[in-house]
This record gives structure tokens, C-alpha cells and sequence, in this order.
């Protein structure tokens, strides 16, 4: 069985994001970037499949600048197969993505699609849905748990009401969470050899997918600080205010 994972280049988790001077976004220039943790908790569960013999090979996939290939290469010294980037210079929205990965899943039919459940550059936690939609396949999302049975899969969830188990029809669509696994680092050999494991190539117009984005940005700013500090000048004042004004945080 092929898994198919996505993996998003976005900035560090431990870099403070930026907004630009004129408002329009985010600075990412000169800025680290790594791949989407989430995503890593995918590559890591499709490579565990492979290692146990229920997959065949694992293909990681980027949507992107030519730096995503990047973030492909990272994929494959953790252990991926192969990689295939989708450029495009322009931002890509949620159902852009998924438009595409649609069709790439229809050109290499693998068995399961796995995506980190958001990303955590817009949070958005819609790419999985709307790719299980397109494809008309049953969707697992927010799994801490994944069990393969023959032709069909058991994800295990943890939601309101307690945890949750669904057995999905394969090919199906997994989204994953945090709690899934614990993504293993790539060695240094492995990195030397995933300079060598093939990247495909493609562009939207390929795969006969338009990309046009349907919003418009107009204007990006910091959240509003909050003052966290009160001076007070008596205990009664002090009293007081931790009665009728003190918020556990």
C-alpha cells in the first residue's frame, strides 16, 4: 500500500513571528523555517506503517516556492520514499491545497492520505476535510491512535465525551494529532541519502487545478498587549480586586 503525506514548510515553533512593516503578512524572510509539527507526526506514522510491512512506500508532498523542496528533503532523511513538489509562487489557500492533493491522490491512488491536522502558521484545520470531500473518502481526523485491519482502518479520537473509535473503508483521509506518536530524528547517513531519493516536479496547470485565491488580506497586525500589572495601594484596594476583577488564566 502507497501512503501519501503532506508536509508544510512554515516558520519555526520556536521563532517569534513578524508582521511586515506595511501590514500586508508575515515576515518570512531571513526567517527560519522547519516543517509543520503536525506534518512530522504524519511522516513519522506513515514510516511506521512501512516498517511494520503494511506500506509499500511513502511519498511526501509539498506545496510551494521551490524551498518547500526543503521541507521534502526533510521528510525523506526521516525515512520517505520519494517527494513530489507542487509549485506555486503565489500563497496557497486550504481548498487550493486540497484541490490539489485531490488530484495527485487520483494520479497515484495510494491507499491512505495522512495530514497534519493544521498547521500552525494559520491554524486553519480545513485541508483534510475538504481533500476527504473532494475525493468522496471516509476521513479520520484528530487521531491519537492507528490501527490497519485488512482494508479498512481503526482511528482512535479523543473528543468531547470521552475517546472515540471509527473503522474507515480504505482509502481514507487521516488528520493527525499531537498525542499519535513522537516523530524520530533524521541521522546524519540518512540525511547524506535522502539528497538522492527522487523529487518530482509539478504545477497546478498539470494537474488542471485552479489556484486563484478566493479572499484578499487586507491588513495583518499583532494582538493587542494586555496589561498583566496593577499597582495597588492598600490591601483593602488589593481584596477587592481579586474578588470582583482577578480571571483565572
Amino acid at each position: 500500500m502507497k501512503i501519501l503525506v503532506s508536509v508544510k514548510r512554515v516558520i519555526d515553533y520556536n521563532i517569534r513571528p513578524r508582521v511586515k512593516a506595511d501590514h500586508s503578512g508575515i515576515e518570512t524572510a531571513n526567517v527560519k523555517m522547519a516543517m509543520n509539527p503536525f506534518d512530522e507526526i504524519a511522516v513519522e506514522e506513515a514510516l511506521r506503517f512501512k516498517e511494520t510491512g503494511v506500506a509499500t512506500e511513502v511519498v511526501a508532498v509539498s506545496l510551494g516556492t521551490a524551498a518547500c523542496q526543503e521541507t521534502i528533503l526533510s521528510a525523506l532523511a526521516m525515512g520517505a520514499d520519494r517527494g513530489i513538489l507542487i509549485e506555486s509562487a503565489e500563497e496557497l489557500e486550504p481548498l487550493a491545497v486540497a484541490k490539489l492533493l485531490a488530484a495527485l491522490a487520483r494520479r497515484e491512488n495510494p491507499g491512505l492520505v495522512i495530514l497534519g491536522k493544521q498547521a500552525i502558521d494559520d491554524d486553519a484545520n480545513q485541508t483534510g476535510q475538504m481533500l476527504a470531500a473532494l475525493l468522496g473518502w471516509p476521513q479520520g481526523t484528530f487521531a491519537s491512535g492507528l490501527r490497519l485491519k485488512v482494508k479498512r482502518i481503526e482511528v482512535m479520537r479523543e473528543i468531547d465525551e470521552g475517546r472515540e473509535t471509527l473503522s474507515l473503508q480504505l482509502p481514507a483521509v487521516i488528520t493527525t494529532d499531537l498525542r499519535l506518536n513522537q516523530p524520530r530524528y533524521a541521522t546524519l547517513p540518512n540525511i547524506v541519502k535522502a539528497r538522492k531519493k527522487p523529487i518530482e516536479r509539478l504545477t497546478a496547470t498539470s494537474l488542471g487545478v485552479d489556484t486563484t485565491p478566493r479572499t484578499e488580506t487586507l491588513k495583518v497586525t499583532e494582538p493587542e498587549r494586555q496589561r498583566r500589572q496593577v499597582m495597588v495601594s492598600t490591601v483593602a484596594e488589593l481584596v477587592d480586586k481579586l474578588r470582583n476583577e482577578a480571571k483565572v488564566i
